[in-house]
């Protein structure tokens, strides 16, 4: 039996997020334990010219609904980029995971070889549901989530492996 492009994609997103989510619950406690303003983290990046934590979170939620739209026909919604706070951070992944988990799976399902054409300024990328999924969101995704962990790793939040796995 194969997997459908649902159990593909939503749940993977939706596990990512909640992944996020908990690294971001760890780095509060830790700003907080350790008396740094919460600020120093969302504010930091890895080298000058990456984005800070805050663009990851909000690229890793934007490439999630995307993708869930686009592959489901349905209109995301629209978040202003204005989150500051651990806490504003946190309603972003949940707004996006209430939204994913919103999306009938019969609105994905089937979408495999639907075009999906996506601009990224001056260039026009075309695609397949499939390759788009395995190509663009899978790739956006971790990279994002991977240097959103790795900016708190390297501020001193405890964070490991296991916390990038999820639970089962």
């Amino acid at each position: 039996m194969s997997t459908s492009m649902y159990e593909r994609s939503i749940p993977v997103l939706v596990r990512n997020l909640n992944n996020l989510s908990a690294f971001l619950t760890k780095a509060a406690s830790y700003a907080s334990d350790n008396d740094i303003a919460g600020s120093v983290l969302t504010n930091s990046r890895l080298f000058p010219n990456m984005l800070p934590l805050t663009s990851q979170i909000q690229i890793t939620c934007d490439v999630s609904k995307g993708a869930a739209a686009r592959l489901s026909g349905i209109e995301a919604p629209s978040y202003e980029d204005t989150e500051t706070s651990f806490e504003e951070l946190q309603t972003r992944i949940i707004n996006t995971v209430k939204f994913l988990e919103s999306v009938p799976a019969d609105k994905v399902d089937g979408c495999e070889e639907k075009e999906i054409t996506l601009k990224a300024g001056p260039t026009e990328f075309k695609f397949t549901g499939k390759t788009y999924l395995q190509n663009f969101v899978f790739p956006n995704v971790y990279f994002h989530a991977t240097t959103a962990f790795n900016i708190l790793r390297h501020n001193g939040v405890e964070i490991g492996k296991m916390d990038f796995l999820g639970g089962q």
